[in-house]
């Protein structure tokens, strides 16, 4: 018998520029999708995943959490100062030491810098989810590790030291781990940053796929949008064009990390024959199919 359930927990929101979330979309077009605010930024998500099964609680991602002191928090968009993600598992019955294993699709601050305490004046960083084993691509680990120029800012320099001294950090390199054993498989997608994990999970009415940033939210379901972000947006578009075609043949699900609006989608083709975003929900409850 089945007893794995997904609850979508909210983390910190972050306001960052349109222009740069859609970065190969006209202004005319993505500001019907994310209207934007008087400084070009549109309102995004850092949403996570909680897996529920049998004497476990897992956690994919931590979003941008409150680990910036607040002139960052003001550059980077954090709207609030609290850390969001630690109320959303409160209210799920949880705190952080509940946690048994974060699975991180890459370690860019808005989806690891939840693994941390918010900031306090004075003190140094220090991780939370004390009891949890941390799971990173070995791809991902080399790139936070050593940074490009382009994405150096993405990364938290302390974080790496932090991870490796815990004594619970295991980097992977195949599509599973024993860590999280059947029912989880890993895809790798190079098209944002190197190595990004895409976990997929097994549930009863068929697989949902945790897509991080290679499908921030809906509108980026459209196979030709990619953010400014990208590496290599051809790349990112060949990507999903290959995840989308075994998601739909599979009568899979996306969940959406940054999508302000929706948690969880199915995928169709329209009258065009283009990928669409299909029943849309907005927030995940112990779902159990």
């Amino acid at each position: 018998m089945n007893t794995r359930s997904l609850t979508s927990l909210e983390g910190n929101r972050q306001r960052l520029d349109g222009g740069a979330m859609f970065g190969n979309a006209a202004r005319g077009q993505w500001s019907r999708w994310y209207a934007p605010d008087g400084e070009n930024r549109v309102a995004l998500a850092c949403r996570a995943l909680l897996v529920r099964e049998a004497g476990r609680n897992i956690l994919l991602e931590t979003g941008i959490g409150a680990f910036f002191e607040p002139r960052l928090r003001a550059r980077y968009g954090v709207v609030e100062e609290r850390h969001v993600l630690l109320d959303s598992l409160a209210a799920a019955g949880l705190s952080h030491e509940a946690i048994h294993v974060v699975v991180l699709s890459h370690l860019h601050f808005d989806h690891a810098g939840g693994l941390l305490a918010p900031w306090a004046e004075g003190e140094p960083h220090r991780l939370l989810f004390p009891n949890a084993t941390y799971v990173v691509g070995v791809r991902a680990w080399e790139r936070a590790l050593a940074p490009h120029p382009r994405d150096r800012a993405s990364f938290i320099p302390e974080l790496t030291g932090l991870l490796a001294a815990s004594g619970r950090l295991e980097v992977v390199s195949g599509e599973g781990t024993e860590t999280l054993g059947p029912g989880f498989r890993f895809r790798t997608s190079d098209g944002h940053t190197p190595g990004m994990l895409l976990t997929e999970i097994d549930m009863p009415a068929g697989p949902v796929v945790f897509a991080a940033d290679l499908v921030p939210g809906t509108p980026w379901v459209h196979l030709p949008v990619t953010m400014g972000y990208d590496r290599f947006p051809e790349r990112v578009i060949d990507e999903k064009q290959a995840l989308f075609a075994e998601v739909l043949e599979r009568g899979g699900r996306i969940f959406y990390t940054h999508d302000p609006e929706v948690a969880l989608s199915g995928l169709a083709r329209d009258e065009r024959g283009r990928y669409i975003p299909a029943d849309p929900l907005p927030r995940l409850d112990n779902l159990a199919r």
